[in-house]
């Protein structure tokens, strides 16, 4: 097929390489002419993706219409914040029949809609598949092995991006409830940050079995309030995505959570780092939908403290501790 993956930070190069070794012609487009002039000319991507090298065959771009235009699978990789903004530029030439995959991960802050509800919205009459799962992009791009899930109300559509996607090392798995591989896929990041943070602050295996277990409930309480089906938080873009943020040392939530809780401020850290943290901004998006849902999501609740309104992390996994006692299936 004809492809184009919008967005060339770590994921969206990972997932171009993948489809130029699985045989389609690709056209990558990246915001930085550095990133288009090394992709193109030396096969890397230092600033994201430094020290593995990508498909030879892969082609970089910095047009944005024209790496999308005759395109038969678009995959969107943009950071969830100007994912909207982005679309909408590349919406002219978008065709009728593309099939259009959203790998990122998050929930819009303004409009507390999916990456999908996003695509949706500005490119309308197109069939649209999240792509989510746990899936390190350097991982992926080294050809571990690795499975994801592709969740679309169109059942062709989805197909279509499992066949395109799928190869001996990448394993892709259909799924019909899009809100709830996406809710898993955005929410996982929020858990990352607590879970970095309990480690920053020298706590044990037990906090982060803790964190990682009820952030779980908590993500399938809001999924469910949303539509979602419930035995997908026990699948790949749920549970499976959640341990690896989680626990991984790849994992860019859980290494911001870390420094946050051995004492650096927020502002601190990001100033220090190139790529987006999707567990910050989904912090306070996650905060505003359980609100307006009226579900209780004491971990969120916790991290946003922490991040945003200048509580002690140490004083905040305290009172999750002494919350008022109750049953676990409450």
């Amino acid at each position: 097929m004809r492809c184009a993956v919008v967005g060339a930070g770590a994921w969206g190069t990972a997932l171009a390489s993948l489809l130029v070794r699985n045989g389609h012609q690709v056209a990558l487009w990246a915001r930085e002419e550095d990133v288009v002039a090394s992709i193109n000319a030396a096969h890397e991507n230092p600033r994201f993706l430094p020290g593995i090298a990508l498909a030879t065959e892969l082609g970089a771009t910095a047009d944005l219409l024209d790496a999308v235009d005759g395109a038969e699978l678009i995959t969107f990789a943009a950071p969830s914040h100007v994912l909207r903004g982005v679309v909408s530029a590349s919406a002219p030439a978008v065709g009728r029949s593309a099939v259009v995959v959203v790998a990122t991960k998050g929930i819009e802050r303004e409009t507390l809609g999916t990456m999908t509800d996003v695509v949706e919205s500005e490119l309308p009459s197109r069939a649209v598949v999240a792509l989510s799962g746990p899936s390190f992009a350097v991982e992926v791009a080294m050809a571990q092995p690795t499975a994801v899930v592709a969740a679309s109300a169109s059942a062709p559509a989805a197909a279509l991006t499992q066949v395109g996607f799928s190869s001996p090392v990448f394993r892709v798995y259909t799924h019909d409830d899009v809100v709830g591989v996406e809710m898993g896929g955005a929410l996982k990041n929020v858990m990352a940050v607590a879970t970095g943070i309990a480690e920053g602050l020298g706590l044990g295996f037990n906090a982060r079995a803790a964190l990682i277990t009820r952030g779980l409930a908590e993500m399938t309480r809001l999924g469910v309030a949303l539509g979602a089906q419930p035995a997908t938080f026990a699948g790949l873009a749920g549970l499976g995505d959640l341990v690896l943020t989680c626990t991984g040392a790849l994992s860019r939530n859980r290494s911001l959570g870390f420094e946050v809780g051995q004492g650096r401020t927020l502002e601190d850290v990001l100033a220090a780092r190139e790529s987006v943290a999707e567990g910050v901004i989904n912090t306070t998006s996650a905060q505003a939908l359980a609100e307006r849902e009226g579900i209780d999501m004491p971990i969120v609740r916790a991290v946003h403290r922490i991040l945003f309104e200048g509580q002690p992390a140490r004083t905040a996994i305290g009172e999750l501790m002494t919350r008022e006692l109750r049953a676990e299936t409450d």
